[in-house]
């Protein structure tokens, strides 16, 4: 097992190095630099497929597999899945295609010259935690990474270490109690109801008008 690594920039020399601050949702990815106003990148979390592999491929550069905003202009002929489903992964393969996209493509980086930090759900199993941290150092050769309660981040960020958190993302709302900058997960209550279940309720009602 791949344990976490503490992000400590002397290990890197007197240089400034920017470490990579990562947020990933069930319908977002934010990605950017440590210390800056707002994210670089601002991703869905869409992996499209062709439909019609054998009749496609030459039309379309010979890709297989479309990212984000990408794969959602292509819709028509792509088979459009999301790798996590209320804050978990559920489809690993998938979800490395869209770190790697993220990367490469997007923030244009290598990283593994990149310390970095990613904002988990709260409730993410202990065995996903491993494979993530394992994905990172053996996969992309990331100097140092560490990962946290995106909960934990949002209350510190208020400059609070106690308090209630309220969460309503794409396809799940809840609430969880934080005290001293520990999470209480007793107090966990959810809702599966939020942004995607308006979406299609409001496109619903539109259509019936």
């Amino acid at each position: 097992m791949i344990s976490k690594q503490e992000i400590n920039f002397q290990d890197f020399g007197e240089d400034e190095i920017e470490s990579i601050v990562f947020d990933f949702g069930s319908d977002m990815i934010k990605a950017g630099f440590a210390g800056e106003n707002s994210p670089r990148v601002i991703l869905r979390t869409i992996v499209g497929r062709q439909k019609y592999i054998g009749i496609m491929t030459g039309g379309m550069g010979g890709k297989d597999t479309y990212i984000g905003e990408e794969a959602i202009s292509k819709r028509g002929i792509l088979n459009l899945k999301c790798p996590l489903e209320k804050g978990m992964i559920i489809n690993w393969d998938d979800m490395e295609k869209v770190w790697h996209h993220t990367f490469y493509n997007e923030l244009r980086i290598a990283p593994e010259e990149h310390p970095f930090l990613f904002s988990e759900f709260f409730l993410n199993p202990k065995k996903h935690q491993e494979k993530i941290t394992e994905i990172m150092f053996e996969i992309f050769e990331v100097p140092a990474f560490y990962s946290e309660k995106s909960e934990l981040f949002s209350l510190i960020s208020s400059g609070k270490r106690t308090g209630l958190m309220i969460q309503s993302g794409h396809d799940l709302s809840y609430c969880v109690s934080i005290f001293e900058g520990e999470i209480l997960n007793d107090s966990f209550t959810q809702l599966n109801l939020a942004g995607k279940s308006i979406t299609e309720y409001l496109i619903k009602r539109d259509e019936q008008t």
